[in-house]
């Protein structure tokens, strides 16, 4: 049985439930039967240990698992029979005394239940559609670094098919090679010292004094010269400190750049070599990222205007719920990255903002969808699979390859019920195109 549901917060709410200690003793002398069956225990055949024994050896075990199963049961009677939708999990506490009748075990069960989401006219909600185009322009650029991708290295001052290289001093798109060392106040530090390092002049990989330094220097020459490490610098021991490092450069390469031809139309997958089908692929991958970036820029734009939209309180369980999950997924994420997690602490409470959001645009989310049959539908699935092999060599094995797999196709689904919930809030609310550069919606600005 239960009491009535008691009212403690918002969300927060508490019954009490109950049952006679003779049915958990009847289903606990139950359940020891059913292991006798099958007990083991030295000097006895299997299924002829004695009661007492089965008993003691399992009967702890057993009865936890009984009044789980009790609570459980009475719980859940309870909420079906007062209408609740439970958020979470219920914290259950043993009861005793006063209002606990006698031969009877009473437990305390505190929950959350769901809040009611509201969503009402959108009409003033204000959200940003983002538009891009691809130009001949970002064509010319991604043809650049696609060539950037493919340069080879040549010793400078070597005559070869392609020339010497020109000037025989360091400069900008070069590879230098040489050696190094550093010293603070006269002595090597950790890291100051290096042989045959290698690395292009102008990508910003070493600090601009040592670059600045290198340029202008021909193989076999050297150079010393002060160098100041950042008050931020990484190294903890030398930050905010002056070196004194003296370079010698070993080799030095300058960068040629593949030809736009055919062969180099061929290297990026056009059979025939055709450049103006090259282009045109390009067009259509770069076109391809656009339109993803964009849908998620606007996706971004409308979740922003729903949570402003709709206001409920959030379950708190839900919450650190998810900031655990959120927490346990970092750590997963740094671990695949190589990174040695083992002692590092990852509190959910620093996930719980985004924890919280993620939380109520779900609620929301849902609420939409059931209210305006936004579900996604096979046709719309089997679309988006098709979409993603589109950039696949063999479209129809990735095709294949969602198709086989419930759990892929479930993602698949929640995606295009995201879209489905996008496109009907565009359609309800204040909508501003917002034009944004090519370099800025690819992050390429710097």
């Amino acid at each position: 049985m239960a009491t009535a549901v008691e009212t403690l917060d918002k969300l927060e709410r508490r019954l009490t439930i109950s049952f006679p200690i003779a049915d958990v003793q009847s289903e606990v002398e139950k359940r020891l039967k059913l292991r006798a069956r099958t007990a083991k225990a030295p000097g006895f055949r299997p299924g002829k240990v004695p009661m007492k024994m089965v008993a003691a050896q399992h009967g702890y075990q057993v009865e936890n698992e009984v009044l789980n199963d009790k609570v459980g049961q009475a719980f859940n009677a309870a909420a079906n029979e007062n209408k609740l939708r439970v958020a979470g999990y219920p914290r259950i506490e043993p009861k005793s005394g006063e209002g606990v009748a006698e031969g009877s075990l009473a437990f305390d069960a505190t929950f959350e239940i769901y809040p009611e989401v509201v969503v009402g006219d959108l009409s003033s909600a204000e959200v940003e559609q983002v538009k891009a185009e691809v130009s001949d322009a970002e064509i010319d650029k991604t043809i650049d670094i696609l060539r950037k991708q493919r340069v080879h290295f040549h010793v400078k001052g070597e005559q070869g098919a392609h020339g010497d290289g020109g000037d025989l001093s360091a400069k900008n798109g070069d590879r230098a090679t040489l050696d190094f060392v550093g010293k603070i106040d006269g002595v090597e530090f950790a890291g100051g010292k290096a042989e045959d390092f290698a690395f292009v002049l102008g990508e910003g990989r070493m600090l601009p004094e040592f670059e600045a330094a290198t340029l202008g220097l021909r193989s076999g020459e050297s150079k010393t010269f002060p160098l100041s490490f950042p008050a931020d610098y990484h190294g903890k021991d030398v930050a905010g400190k002056t070196a004194e490092f003296t370079v010698t450069l070993k080799k030095l390469e300058w960068a040629h750049l593949p030809e736009v031809d055919a062969e180099f139309a061929k290297s990026l997958g056009v059979d025939d070599g055709d450049l103006v089908k090259m282009r045109a692929d390009i067009k259509e991958n770069l076109e391809r990222e656009v339109k993803g970036r964009v849908k998620a820029k606007t996706k971004d734009s409308v979740m922003d205007a729903l949570v402003k939209a709709v206001e409920f309180d959030v379950p708190k369980s839900l919450v650190e719920q998810d900031g655990q999950r959120l927490a346990e997924m970092t750590r997963q994420d740094m671990a695949q990255r190589g990174m040695n997690v083992a002692d590092v602490p990852f509190p959910p409470e620093l996930f719980t903002v985004q924890a919280e959001r993620r939380v109520r645009l779900g609620l929301i989310l849902a609420e939409l969808v059931k209210a305006n049959n936004l579900q996604a539908t096979a046709e719309q699935i089997k679309a988006q699979v098709e979409d993603f092999a589109q950039s696949y060599e063999d479209p129809q094995q990735v095709v294949k390859y969602y198709f086989s797999d419930r759990n892929r196709l479930a993602e698949v689904e929640a995606l295009v019920l995201e879209e489905n919930v996008v496109n009907y809030v565009l359609g309800k609310s204040k909508v501003t195109d917002k034009v944004l550069p090519f370099d800025e919606l690819m992050g390429n600005n710097a």
